[in-house]
C-alpha cells in the first residue's frame, strides 16, 4: 500500500479521480511556460519583466513606474531596479525629475523598440495555437477564460475589495 504522502502526490498530479485542480494545473503550466519565454527572450537578453515594461511602453503611452507595475503585474519596488537596467542598456529612458512625490515616467527608446520588434516574432511563434497543441478556436477560449481568472483573483487582491477583520 502506498505511504499517505505518496497517494495525496499523485492525486495532486491529476492521476487518480481527485477532483480538478484548474489553479494547480495553472501553476504547473506556467513552470513550463516560463522556462520556454525565458528561452525566448534570453535571444535578445532580455527577462520577461524586462519584455513586459517594453511591450507596454511601446504603444507610446508614458507610464510611470507605479503605473508600469500595475500593468505587467509586478510590485512597484521590484520595477524599480529593472527599470534602471533598461535605462542603462539604453532601451528605456527616463523623463521628468523623479523623486519622491515627483511624476518621472519612462519611454521606450528607438534601441529599446528595436529589441521588441526582433523578439516579437518570437513571441507569436511561441504562442501560435499550434505550438501548444490547440487549434485557433481552443486558444481563443483559453485567452478568455484566463483573463477572466486573472480578473476575477486580481480582484480580491485589491484593498477595497478586502474584507474588513472580523471583530474578536
Amino acid at each position: 500500500m502506498p505511504e499517505k504522502s505518496e497517494t495525496r502526490a499523485s492525486q495532486v498530479a491529476g492521476q487518480t479521480g481527485v477532483p480538478d485542480l484548474p489553479l494547480w494545473e495553472l501553476i504547473q503550466t506556467s513552470y513550463i511556460v516560463a522556462r520556454g519565454f525565458t528561452e525566448v527572450f534570453g535571444t535578445v537578453g532580455l527577462t520577461p519583466v524586462q519584455f513586459g515594461v517594453l511591450a507596454s511602453l511601446a504603444d507610446g503611452e508614458d507610464l510611470n513606474q507605479a503605473e508600469l507595475a500595475r500593468v505587467i503585474m509586478v510590485r512597484p519596488q521590484s520595477l524599480g531596479e529593472v527599470a534602471v537596467t533598461l535605462i542603462e542598456r539604453g532601451l528605456v529612458e527616463r523623463e521628468g525629475p523623479g523623486g519622491r512625490g515627483r511624476r518621472a515616467s519612462l519611454r521606450i527608446t528607438p534601441a529599446g523598440q528595436a529589441v521588441l520588434d526582433r523578439v516579437f516574432p518570437a513571441v507569436m511563434a511561441f504562442n501560435a495555437p499550434q505550438a501548444m497543441g490547440l487549434s485557433d478556436e481552443d486558444a481563443e477560449a483559453l485567452t478568455r477564460m484566463l483573463r477572466t481568472v486573472r480578473n476575477t483573483l486580481s480582484a480580491r487582491d485589491e484593498p477595497t475589495h478586502r474584507q474588513p477583520p472580523s471583530p474578536s
